[in-house]
């Protein structure tokens, strides 16, 4: 299990480009280590589990320290993740990315991310340069919503869920003061703030993590109803954030026969929309 050490596992160095805060949990615990051409290893830690199983965004930044290893791109612009099998924490997986294309604009790859012989995720992506325009630029945008500062936001709680949520040591969430509690809202909505709880600055790997970071919305008004895995998320990456908290909105828009559409936007400390997301997700009945 990688902790917050002060230097990376000597068995796990990095292979890629990392962020500038390279001491930070997020990144010792995103580490991998290139076995051979275009196959990497790395270890879960049960530090981001929601519940029992890993929180399926932090699955998904660790198969994209592998695929930022080889792509000639630097920031992913698209990230598309199907879910096959819940992860198991504190326990190693296999990485293995294949390039599909490679342009000048962009480089599509997909990857596959395995444990004890068994694919767990499978990611479809896009990366690009968002330092440069490729085209048309407007000022039409999706604006933020107006939200309460992060101090007058209550703490994401997993006893509001009933659930113990390890990632809050890692990552500090804040929700609407009048979401924070369980079917107590008239829409199937979750808004709030989110950051590294260690001081991180946001990026743009940071992002698809923190697009699964909150509670799903549908409990806001119908209560917790049970377990809410998700068959498939994309996020797409708009902006590079600056540092500093992340302001995010998701609306469940439909759900029938247990089955739900979230769309959700994160935006940075400016105001500037950094990333849009689409989740396909079970609404199951809790056994209780």
């Amino acid at each position: 299990m990688f902790t917050g050490r002060s230097a990376y596992p000597s068995d796990l160095l990095p292979v890629s480009p990392i962020h500038e805060d390279a001491m930070h949990q997020f990144d010792l615990e995103t580490v991998v280590k290139e076995t051979s051409e275009l196959t990497f290893v790395g270890e879960l830690s049960r530090s981001w589990n929601i519940g029992d199983n890993p929180n399926g965004g932090y699955m998904v930044a660790c198969t994209m320290r592998a695929l930022g290893a080889v792509l000639p791109h630097a920031d992913p612009v698209s990230v598309t993740t199907h879910f096959l099998r819940p992860g198991i924490a504190d326990s190693s997986y296999e990485v293995k990315v294949e390039v599909v294309r490679t342009g000048r604009i962009a480089t599509v790859a997909r990857a596959t991310f395995s444990q004890e012989g068994k694919a767990r995720i499978e990611v479809l992506c896009a990366y690009g340069d968002l330092d440069s325009s490729v085209g048309v630029d407007t000022d039409i945008t999706l604006s933020p919503p107006a939200l309460p500062s992060p101090d007058l936001c209550p703490q994401r709680s997993g006893e509001a869920q009933g659930i113990v949520l390890p990632i809050l040591s890692r990552l500090d969430v804040r929700i609407h003061p009048e979401q924070a509690h369980a079917g107590q809202y008239p829409r199937a909505e979750v808004s709030g703030w989110i950051r590294f709880s260690d001081g991180r600055s946001p990026d743009t790997h940071a992002l698809p993590l923190f697009a699964d970071a909150f509670p799903p919305s549908p409990f806001t008004r119908l209560g917790v109803v049970g377990w809410v895995p998700t068959l498939e998320l994309t996020v797409h990456i708009r902006r590079k954030p600056v540092p500093g908290w992340i302001r995010a909105q998701f609306i469940t828009q439909d759900l029938n026969g247990g089955r739900m559409i979230e769309t959700g936007a994160l935006w940075d400390a400016n105001g500037a929309l950094v990333a849009q997301c689409r989740q396909l997700g079970l609404v199951l009945q809790s056994d209780g």
